[in-house]
């Protein structure tokens, strides 16, 4: 094979005729030695065409990212997949793909980028140290054409740090130490040229240093040097772009490399201040720094991006994302007496000129509106947009200015409202948007001035409800939005609140442009939510509310009005209008869900997803006292079930798992056995990670529905067959196998006297676990409680069992190991139920025969009671905190200070995230400190009760019992028992026994009130601002 032949068969693809053919050849040879190193000389070279090129460095891609990190194929199904490309191609990979990336067009070394991040991943610094050199030589060369190359793969190196922990970066600031100066000189003897390739390596070197001071400031490296940096970034913020950025295509602008280095240097700019030198919001390690920061360049930086905004003031084009890191900046400054210093004279100047024009309805949103109205509700609902908005990056300014810095609101308040009391003709309607979406942004402030908050339903009648009429559908939206925003006003007039409610239902039911009914669902979500009284308004109209929030969900598929549904389904769903149309809801929110899964994959439409999943479990928990719409609905969401299983779409598998959990609560159909067995299936193929999710399922199919369960006989078996392989596999994380041991002992105790026959293999599968390797002693705990809940099982058949046990490299018995482990380990049951389950398993050996007694249990005697003591000291403390945790009461909420505004020559200090950051480790280290606390709390696990976590069953009583039994029935061992304890420990006894008698007295007393003994009478306990003018 040569470049000639091997070029002819990637040229082969293009071709439909003998495209099957080269796929085939290239399948053939692909995995052959020397493959990779030709497959990257086909790529490098010059005299192949350009889409051969591109098809053959995809493949070489694809190749690394499949086949360049080793593996073990013992973890892998496939062990065709075992393939790892060979040391002498990687070698020789290694040794020329910088020059590749150096040589290569734009579109070629994109793909050789990714290749080199691959590669990094894996084999550097260990395999691969030379590329370190190879930068630093190419970064020394007086060529410009070799710089970009070198720096793309500079860049990958630092990524491979970005969020690596301070400890794990020492080799990296170790390699910047020497490459940081040569990106400086770079920088610095390009910075007066503007051409464009000029600029492309600014701004490349702009990230590079952005990755490495995101998540950490290195200080010992970029102290010395730091002001002449700071100089590079504001020369590039401040610097006028050429005239061929500014006129043309303004998206396509904005991807012009003059605009794309001012973005990053904002972005550093952004950074530093935001993390590393704001004052009162950062961490000790970078206090001299924020006070270095903001002397030397507070007032440097803000007057650059206070020219910034006054260009786009001017209507002189600025690219948005630069916008929006400017904006961003100054909103941070705002807390920032320096920096506030400079912004405060212009404050005003930036609401109504920058500010302002931002929140208005505008053309770009006109014509998206107009041309693909689901794209416009989209990208308004996008989080992600959010991050790179210039608007909300406006509205976050303008918020933080008025809530923070005085003699701010009130302006602003007169702007808006001059706005909105402008004559029709004399004002554009955007405007008014404008001023209505700063007015609901400053919803929260407004609230909480009494000054405003009188005149708010004013205007809300005066300046908001005539806009559900508008012919204009932007003004219409902007009317919902305003609604939701002051959704939890207090209306004087009950009839304002019912024009409000009735409004958003009308843009909902009857409105034809999508975007406003998409508001006016969440604005309807709010008043539900917020106003008691609206409830009454909506309940004559639910059915057609929900049938038409179906359509939108269908045609939107926007995430937010799943929760709009949630609402009203919770709300309504008890209705008989709502009930009747549950399954066709139901059917129709299933339909939606199968589309989306077969459609293209985005995040929106998985949110989506889980919001209909979301929806769908609400329903069946609303419907849960109508029995025959429970069983229709769950024949709709195992349809689901079933289909995300068969497709195995992971991302759904805890939605489903929760449904499933939800209908198999309080009672198992038919119908939802055969999803048992479809859990199992999907835990054979690739639900083996989501044991742990599994868990709540599998617990209720065992003891909701026991005789059920054990009617057959393959359900023990899959049981087993789950745990068993959660207990040997290796990459079974420890957490995962606690379950895995848990679900063993609840299934045990679950089936008392009705798996006989299972119990050796459930008892060997968690004994067996002890032999290897346990980091945790949560597991080691768990398991031996799967032998404990044999004992009370059948103390005689667990016995026998540990006796037939043998495990290799031992020659202790297995029932000598279980005795020595189990009492050694009675510090490690925590909670109520482990430390239970430790005390009934030695009633169950003290209710034993004299002559059943194993010789190794006799043997532990003198440690048995002084463990039980210190367990039955915990049960006490755990009790007790239960009974507070059930007794606490969640902290009155107190409204906002109006006075926490700041003068102009404050600094706001934010006393929160400081002391949670820098006390945090403190916490968690006093938290650990205070074993008591720790041990007391109730396990995780707990979660899964079994049939002794009730009332009847007592360990105080059972073991109080057992010992008065055994004291009479054999007082050679109970002196063996009780001989050892000191006075201290004899007290304790006594104490337990005391409390026993009162717990059986109590427990007794219950059951005469049960029985109609004691009858009690419960008895009553008596408890200057017009938005108008």
């Amino acid at each position: 094979m040569d470049i000639p032949h091997l070029t002819n068969i990637l040229s082969s693809t293009f071709d439909p005729n003998l495209r099957e053919e080269a796929e085939k050849t290239l399948n053939e040879i692909h995995k052959h030695p020397g493959f990779l190193s030709l497959l990257l000389q086909v790529v490098m070279s010059n005299d192949v065409q350009i889409p051969v090129r591109q098809s053959g460095v995809i493949y070489l891609k694809n190749m690394i990212v499949q086949y360049w990190k080793e593996r073990d194929p013992s973890e892998l199904a496939d062990t065709s997949a075992a393939f790892v490309i060979v040391e002498q191609d990687k070698a020789t990979i290694r040794e020329n793909i910088v020059e590749a990336v150096i040589h290569a067009p734009e579109l070629i070394r994109i793909q050789l980028t990714v290749c080199v991040s691959q590669i990094l991943r894996h084999d550097f610094p260990d395999k691969w140290p030379g590329v370190i050199n190879k930068v630093n030589g190419f970064l020394a060369e007086n060529s410009q054409g070799t710089w970009m190359g070198a720096l793309l793969t500079l860049y990958q190196i630092v990524k491979k740090y970005e969020f690596k922990k301070p400890e794990e970066r020492q080799f990296l600031h170790n390699i910047m130490q020497v490459l940081l100066p040569q990106l400086y000189a770079r920088v610095v003897a390009l910075i007066e040229d503007s051409s464009e390739m000029s600029v492309e390596i600014q701004k490349q070197i702009l990230k590079i240093f952005f990755a490495l001071i995101q998540y950490v400031l290195p200080l010992e490296l970029i102290t010395t040097d730091f002001g002449k940096w700071m100089q590079v970034f504001q020369t590039v913020a401040s610097r006028d772009v050429p005239p061929v950025a500014l006129e043309g295509d303004e998206e396509e602008l904005a991807r012009l490399p003059w605009w794309k280095a001012k973005k990053w240097a904002l972005h550093i700019l952004c950074r530093l201040f935001e993390r590393y030198g704001t004052p009162g919001s950062i961490t000790k390690e970078y206090e001299e720094f924020s006070e270095y920061y903001c002397k030397h360049f507070a007032v440097s930086v803000t007057q650059i991006l206070l020219r910034v905004l006054d260009q786009y003031r001017r209507k002189v084009f600025v690219a948005p994302r630069v916008l929006q890191q400017t904006i961003n900046y100054l909103k941070n400054g705002v807390s920032n007496s320096l920096h506030w210093k400079i912004m405060k004279p212009h404050i005003q100047a930036i609401i109504q000129e920058v500010v302002f024009p931002l929140m208005c309805y505008t053309e770009e949103d006109d014509e998206l509106w107009q041309e693909d109205p689901y794209e416009f509700i989209r990208v308004k609902y996008d989080i992600f947009e959010d991050f790179v908005s210039p608007v909300t990056a406006a509205a976050t300014l303008l918020h933080t200015v008025v809530s923070k810095r005085k003699q701010v609101l009130d302006p602003t308040m007169v702007f808006c409202v001059h706005v909105l009391n402008l004559p029709p003709e004399q004002r554009d309607p955007r405007q008014k948007d404008g001023a209505l979406h700063m007015i609901g942004t400053l919803a929260d402030v407004l609230l909480k001035r009494k000054m405003y908050k009188v005149q708010l339903e004013n205007m809300l009648v005066q300046h908001v409800y005539p806009e559900f009429k508008s012919s204009l559908g932007y003004l219409r939206a902007r009317a919902c939005w305003v609604l939701h925003s002051f959704g939890d006003i207090t209306f004087k007039e009950e009839r304002n609140l019912a024009t409000a409610v009735n409004s958003a239902r009308i843009c909902l039911t009857e409105d034809t442009d999508p975007p406003v009914i998409v508001e006016a669902a969440i604005a309807l979500q709010f008043l539900i939510e917020k106003q008691e009284g609206s409830k009454k308004y909506i309940e004559p109209h639910v059915r057609p509310i929900i049938l038409q929030l179906l359509k939108v969900i269908r045609e939107t598929e926007n995430d937010d009005l799943t929760g709009v549904m949630q609402k009203l389904i919770s709300t309504y769903g008890h209705q008989e209008q709502v009930a009747s149309i549950a399954i066709d809801i139901a059917r129709d929110l299933a339909s939606t869900f199968v589309q989306l899964l077969d459609g293209e994959d985005s995040d929106e439409k998985a949110v989506t997803a889980m919001g209909i999943l979301n929806t769908l479990e609400t329903m069946l928990n609303v419907m849960e006292g109508s029995k025959a719409i429970v069983l229709q609905l769950e024949q709709v969401v195992i349809s689901l079930i079933a289909k995300v299983l068969e497709l195995s779409v992971m991302e759904f598998y805890e939605d489903i798992l929760s449904i499933i959990c939800t209908c198999t609560c309080f009672e198992i159909s038919q119908s939802m056995w055969a999803v048992f067995y479809m859990l199992y299936e999907a835990f054979q193929r690739d639900a083996f990670d989501y044991f742990a999710e599994m868990m709540p399922c599998l617990h209720n199919y065992i003891t909701v529905d026991t005789p059920a369960f054990l009617a057959n006989s393959k359900n023990l078996e899959i049981i087993y067959n789950m745990c068993k392989k959660m207990l040997t596999d290796s990459s079974a994380a420890e957490d995962q196998q606690c379950n895995a041991a848990k679900l063993l002992e609840v299934t045990i105790l679950q089936c008392h006297g009705q798996i006989d026959q299972w119990l050796p293999f459930y008892i060997e599968a968690a004994l067996e676990r002890l032999t290897r390797e346990v980091k945790e002693s949560e597991l080691r705990t768990m398991c031996l409680q799967v032998a404990i809940a044999g004992l009370i099982y059948n103390t005689p058949l667990l016995l026998s069992i540990l006796d037939k046990l043998h495990f290799p490299n031992t020659n202790e018995t297995v029932t000598a190991q279980f005795f020595s482990h189990w009492v050694s380990d009675y510090d490690c049951f925590f909670g109520i139920h482990d430390r239970k389950m430790f005390v009934l398993g030695f009633c169950a050996l003290m209710d034993l025969p004299k002559q059943m007694r194993p010789q190794a249990l006799l043997q532990c005697s003198p440690q048995i009671l002084p463990a039980l003591l210190v367990l039955f000291q915990g049960l006490k403390r755990a009790y007790e905190n239960r009974g507070e945790g059930e007794g606490e009461n969640e902290d009155d909420e107190e409204g906002a200070s109006d006075e926490d505004e700041l003068a102009s020559d404050e600094d706001e200090i934010n006393e929160d995230d400081i002391q949670y950051i820098e006390n945090l480790a403190k916490k968690a280290a006093d938290h650990l400190d205070d074993e008591d606390d720790v041990e007391d709390e109730e396990t995780a696990l707990e979660n899964f009760t079994t049939s002794v976590d009730n009332e009847e069953t007592d360990e105080y009583i059972a073991f109080r019992n057992s010992l008065q039994a055994l004291q009479a029935n054999d007082p050679e061992w109970y002196s063996a028992l009780t001989s050892v304890l000191t006075e201290e420990q004899g007290n304790s006894l006594q104490e337990v026994l005391v409390l026993a008698e009162q717990k059986r007295a109590s427990l007794e007393s219950r059951r005469i009130e049960q029985q109609g003994g004691y009858m009690f009478t419960n008895m009553a306990v008596p408890s200057t601002f017009n938005f108008g003018q």
